[in-house]
């Protein structure tokens, strides 16, 4: 395998172990289904072929939520056990869809214990740089695996480091560059807000409150974001300049990151991206740049997953 490819194929053994432990696993991922994160972890969980079942929160009361303490989604429970052998189920939660990723692919490579792998992810409060206490995880994008486990899957160091660092990228600046483009202008404000209400969980009277007050809300706010992540004036510039540093970065000689199937990071710019499907700046983003073909394979191996 080259520097910074994985190899191409997981053996049999770690596909057979994959999917006899993804039978132990019952999920529940509570989520706004627009929210960027959110969509992330389904694009992680339907190409692993991870059954799961989904409940999307109102983003005004979030009353879905009010068993957990940490009020962001996605929240993924996780119940490990086999029911059918009688065996008890752990109810696990998982918070920050980051942690959520790096927690299931570290199961389903090593087999630890879900309620063990979680340890290795502690939660830390911290300030961010506007002074607002925020929650952050330690260690979010590395998987716990052992020299043997880590040689099968990635092939090298380099393959490694390359899918952490991408998969902090889609993170820390890809995610930004989200609402300053969908809601751009008050006629994309209001086409977003739309899609946002038509695919989420509000009532008629918070639907169409949220419509137009959010789109309006959103508008200015973006501004502000722009300022915020030293943005330039036409947003669309820094999504187009994105995309085509990930396709770079991807190369002409492997279909995906991860080499010839899609890694962590693919998964993780794909699931970002995808919510902008249906609105004027995916339609940009799609003719103005070179992402287009590494979008198609991402969608249709997610599709052929087993």
């Amino acid at each position: 395998v080259g520097p910074g490819h994985q190899a191409s194929e997981a053996p049999l053994p770690l596909l057979s172990t994959q999917l006899s432990l993804s039978s132990r696993l019952q999920l529940t991922l509570y989520q706004y289904k627009t929210c960027p994160f959110c969509s992330k972890v389904r694009a992680f969980l339907d190409f692993h072929a991870l059954p799961y079942q989904v409940v999307e929160v109102n983003p005004v009361r979030k009353a879905e939520i009010k068993f957990s303490s940490y009020r962001k989604v996605p929240i993924l429970l996780a119940q490990e056990g086999d029911s059918l052998l009688n065996q008890s189920l752990f109810q696990q939660q998982l918070n920050d869809s980051s942690v959520i990723i790096s927690a299931l692919k570290t199961y389903l490579v090593s087999g630890q214990p879900l309620e063990d792998i979680v340890t290795y992810y502690p939660p830390m409060k911290a300030m961010n740089d506007q002074g607002k206490e925020v929650t952050e995880f330690c260690n979010k994008y590395w998987l716990m695996l052992d020299e043997k486990e880590a040689q099968r899957m990635y092939g090298g160091k380099e393959a490694r480091t390359e899918e952490m660092k991408w998969r902090q990228w889609a993170d820390d600046w890809l995610v930004h560059l989200i609402s300053p483009n969908v809601y751009r202008t008050p006629a994309e404000a209001l086409a977003s807000f739309n899609y946002i209400v038509k695919e989420g969980k509000f009532g008629p009277v918070e639907g169409a409150m949220a419509k137009y007050m959010g789109a309006a809300a959103m508008y200015f706010i973006s501004k502000r974001l722009k300022s915020r992540h030293h943005l330039q004036d036409d947003v669309r510039k820094d999504l187009y300049e994105a995309a085509n540093k990930w396709v770079a970065a991807v190369g002409k000689d492997r279909p995906f990151m991860g080499g010839q199937k899609p890694n962590l990071a693919d998964l993780a710019v794909y699931g970002v991206l995808r919510v902008m499907e249906g609105l004027e700046a995916f339609d940009d983003l799609m003719q103005h740049t070179h992402i287009l073909p590494w979008y198609l394979r991402v969608e249709k191996a997610i599709a052929e997953a087993p």
